[in-house]
């Protein structure tokens, strides 16, 4: 059974018995049932009965249901209500629009309405760039989305998305100050998706593009880079290639390896996989094997898009072909971002010495990292219930402070490299050991540290 985690946390409201000892059963029967018991507290009291509310993490949708029954089945108490914690927090949404100025009296609501206004607006009508000085421009992301490839749940459409974009936005500002606005379409037409993230391109300093299916992300992110003056991020490819790569170098500081010298099998080449593989080439990684679902990406074989026949040219220097399993004996690097359970432990095993494991699918890594970690060196994954995890919040939030900070209107590939360095280096000489490769995602420092990053790269290439 998987672990309990706060993103099954319920609090179950439980009537018993009144005696002294009803508490202390009431959590036996809860951690029998295989919760972590967080908190308990008296609700109400009468001479007849005490109401508690138990507050538990689970494992899943199904063991809350479980952990209910087992209560219930339990002699002299009664589950009276259960509340899903993660449901209640999404409760009418995770953001708010907050004015930034007073507006107490007539004379706050001439100046930041009519009739001041207009004078602002007429100074922008004779010079557009003063947009970026006087309104929301500044500091604002679009978060864009058609929820066609939304975190490991596919294609769940615009309004399923939501939840996610909003969590986004959040993240931005939590974390580096940037405020960021989901932007869920309704269409998956890459046509339409590029004309309407132009439409609304003169609100925003820069575009998130988010769990946006490949191939047709490639084509959005080319094209709205080329017709835009703001930066465009498709984080999914760039956030996680950036995260990755910073976890690879303190990696490699422990197992006493090289870029250059290593063997890397990567199992999954859409949006992630593909932007990893191109910046560990630019790392100087040269053999690096790319494995889609018909097995590994190799030239000569059938290619079903213009990525994957990038990938053919530029990969695979030894051309081998077949499995995943057939291409990881020997490897020194494996690179998941596929889907859960491909591997076993003794698959792992068939890799070289002092082997590096990154299975990032979420919420079930590609292979279980107890057993992963019985064969490998290091292992991180995407969770973070487990030690090193490689999340896209240790990127995206300080990258883009970095880019509105620098008012630059382009990104390059220099930039994602030195924000993976900055990551990196959070990681003090005295800090670094397998279980700890990566900072922590609440690091004070890491969205500094990138965003300066980014901005000094970004002043260099001017």
């Amino acid at each position: 059974m998987a672990a309990p985690s706060p993103g099954y946390s319920i609090t179950l409201r439980v009537d018993g018995p009144p005696d002294f000892g009803a508490t202390t059963r009431l959590a036996h029967v809860v951690a029998e049932a295989g919760a972590a018991v967080q908190a308990l507290d008296v609700a109400e009291s009468s001479g007849d009965h005490v109401t508690v509310d138990v507050t538990v993490h689970g494992t899943s949708e199904e063991h809350g249901e479980q952990i209910r029954a087992a209560v219930d089945a339990a002699e002299g108490f009664t589950v009276r209500h259960v509340s899903d914690r993660t449901f209640l927090l999404h409760l009418g949404g995770k953001l708010e629009v907050v004015p930034k100025v007073p507006l107490t009296h007539r004379d706050d609501l001439s100046r930041a309405y009519t009739p001041g206004v207009a004078r602002i607006s007429r100074a922008i009508a004779a010079d557009k760039s003063d947009a970026r000085r006087l309104t929301i421009k500044r500091n604002t992301v679009a978060v864009v989305t058609d929820g066609s490839a939304v975190l490991g749940l596919g294609n769940i459409g615009p309004e399923a998305a939501l939840p996610v974009m909003e969590g986004k936005a959040a993240l931005f500002k939590q974390f580096a100050g940037v405020d960021a606005w989901p932007v869920c379409l309704a269409t998956q037409d890459t046509e339409e998706i590029i004309s309407v993230v132009k439409a609304i391109a003169p609100v925003y300093a820069g575009v998130n593009l988010e769990d946006i299916a490949a191939p047709q992300c490639f084509e959005i992110e080319r094209r709205l880079r080329d017709e835009l003056d703001i930066p465009v991020f498709h984080d999914d490819q760039h956030g996680t290639a950036i995260v990755v790569y910073a976890a690879l170098i303190n990696a490699l500081r422990i197992v006493d390896k090289e870029m250059a010298d290593l063997r890397v099998v990567v199992s999954g080449v859409g949006a992630a996989g593909s932007a990893i593989i191109r910046l560990l080439l630019r790392a100087g990684v040269t053999d690096i094997v790319g494995v889609g679902r018909t097995g590994a990406v190799h030239r000569g074989a059938e290619l079903p898009d213009p990525m994957r026949v990038w990938l053919a040219e530029h990969t695979n220097p030894r051309q081998v072909t077949g499995s995943l399993q057939d291409v990881l004996e020997g490897a020194d690097v494996f690179i998941g971002v596929s889907a859960p359970g491909i591997l076993t432990g003794d698959d792992i095993a068939t890799m070289a010495d002092r082997a590096i494991v990154f299975a990032l699918a979420n919420p079930d890594p590609e292979v279980d990292p107890v057993e992963a970690l019985a064969h490998a060196a290091i292992v991180a994954t995407g969770r973070s219930d487990y030690p090193n995890q490689i999340n896209n919040v240790l990127a995206f939030p300080g990258f883009f402070r970095g880019l509105l900070d620098a008012q630059t209107t382009s990104i390059s590939d220099a930039m994602l490299s030195a924000a993976a360095e900055a990551i990196a280096g959070c990681v003090a000489d005295g800090e670094l050991n397998s279980s700890f490769i990566i900072p922590s995602v609440f690091h004070p420092d890491v969205a500094p540290a990138v965003a300066q990053a980014v901005a000094r790269v970004a002043e260099e290439e001017r």
